[in-house]
This record gives C-alpha cells, structure tokens and sequence, in this order.
C-alpha cells in the first residue's frame, strides 16, 4: 500500500476501509473546549520603531502573514467520536493499539467509551504529556499537560518495542552511575516535551501541532517497519513526517482544507504519497 492521504470526512473513510488493515492509530480529535483554535503566523523584521526587542537590545517590528482557525465545539462530542472510535477498533490488526490524546475536559468520559469498545482489559496505560508552555492561571492550577490513552486490540497480543524506543536523561543521574546516566532510562508514563514553539523549526503554523518528538515515541513503540499507521485527525501531517522517517506508510485523513494545504507544503516533493479527495490537487 502506498502512503494515502485524504480530503473528507473520517467516519464516511473509515467506514470504507478493509477489517484488521492497520497496526496502529494514533489521533488528536478536537477537544471540545468550546473555543476557536487558532495560530497566526508572523515574522519579524528589524525597525528601530519596532513593536518588540530582540538579542542586544535591537528594535524588531512584527509582520502578520495571516493565519488559520477552526472551531472545537461539538454539543454532543461522545456521540461524534464513539461511531469513529468502533471503526476504529473494528480496522486494528489482531496486534494493533489504539493512541487516543484527549485533554482533561473529556478524558473521564472518553475513558469509560474506550473501555466499554475495547474492554476494560485492554486499557494499557494513561501518558501524562507535561509541558511548561503558554499562560497561567491565577484562579487554578495551570492546566498544562495532555493525556493520552493507549489501549491494544488484544491485550495479551500487541506490539510494543522496548529496545526501539529512545531513553531519556535520568532526572538524578548521580545516584544510578556513570553506566546508567550515560545509557538513559526507559520514558515512563509521564512524558515531559515541550510543544512546538512559535520559533520551533518544526512549526508549520497549523492550530494544535503536535511534536515530533511525542509521534515519534508512540510510532517507534507501538509499530515496526512497513506497518500502515493512521491518523484520522491528520492535521497537519505529523504522524506522516514521523512515519517517513521510520519507514511506516500511513493514512492520513482530514475534511479540514487548511490541513490539506498546511501537509501539501509539508509533503511536497514527495511522490510516494496517493492524494485522495477532489480538492487536495
């Protein structure tokens, strides 16, 4: 199978799609806050009448390029995401896992639906994403982490690759030794990763990018390669990019047309990916 990326909606795709096809899927659906998402891109130029102040006090005048938005609300989010989550389930290979990320809104809610689609048993863990980015709150505790819910279509029969994923720095690495500190520990099931940054090469200036660096655990984890990962929350393309780089194919799909043009620049010059939608070319 070449890598496919489509333009509609999910579910109607979904639907479209052979039984025990893929091996993994990880998606980021909208999470219900009730906001409009949204990014604007900009760039900085030097002015001595600038708005902003950059290295060695050098004056810096900020340029809009435009930027991009969707609303996240939906007034009944678990009846729109249960039908997409059991094709889900039903296009998981015997060995397949699930990555559901989700924030603290709708997680308790969207544990008890995945629990009740896969089984209690194969709930495998809740990751803690923490990051120390944005705003703060001085009326609460700054909300800043994501969870993601990991569960495998079989519980007793998944794929999970300890040896390929990358180690981490020990937070102490005087109390474990110089062979330890110098090989790294094993992630555990809080994940500390910033996010992509309004200065992050990685940026394509699309609303909710996830990192690199977060695919890229989960990927490497929880496939092999030429395993068919999907993402049906595309966005903009990061499972693609992660899978290209560890020789996955995937799907991706989205009904967003920003999305499509935000992985259209993202993917460009790459022939190996089938465009499926009529309006993605």
């Amino acid at each position: 199978m070449r890598n496919q990326i489509y333009f509609g909606d999910n579910l109607s795709i979904l639907q479209s799609l052979p039984d025990a096809s893929v091996d993994l899927v990880y998606i980021d659906p909208p999470f219900n806050t009730g906001k409009v998402q949204g990014r604007t891109q900009i760039q900085t130029v030097r002015d001595e009448n600038g708005d902003r102040v950059g290295f060695g006090g050098r004056s810096y005048k900020t340029i809009s390029l435009g930027s991009r938005a969707y609303k996240d609300n939906y007034d009944d989010f678990l009846g729109f995401i249960e039908p997409r989550l059991i094709e889900a389930y039903r296009v998981l290979k015997p060995a397949g896992s699930l990555y559901f990320h989700i924030d603290y809104r709708e997680v308790h809610y969207c544990k008890i639906l995945l629990d009740d689609i896969f089984g209690r048993d194969s709930f495998i863990n809740e990751i803690i994403w923490a990051y120390d980015y944005g705003g703060r709150s001085k009326r609460k505790w700054p909300a800043k982490h994501d969870n993601i819910l990991y569960y495998a279509r079989d519980p007793h029969n998944y794929t999970f690759n300890y040896e390929e994923v990358e180690r981490i720095p020990y937070m102490a690495p005087g109390l474990v030794g110089k062979e330890k500190a110098a090989r790294g520990k094993f992630p555990t099931d809080t994940w500390w990763h910033t996010i992509v940054g309004t200065n992050s090469k990685e940026k394509t200036g699309y609303p909710t990018q996830k990192p690199v660096g977060i695919l890229r655990r989960i990927i490497q984890a929880s496939s092999n390669p030429g395993d068919i990962v999907m993402d049906f929350f595309a966005g903009s393309g990061t499972v693609g990019e992660v899978c290209l780089e560890l020789d996955r194919r995937f799907i991706l799909i989205d009904n967003n047309s920003q999305a499509i043009e935000v992985m259209k620049k993202r993917f460009e010059n790459r022939p190996e990916i089938d465009w499926i939608g009529n309006r993605t070319k």
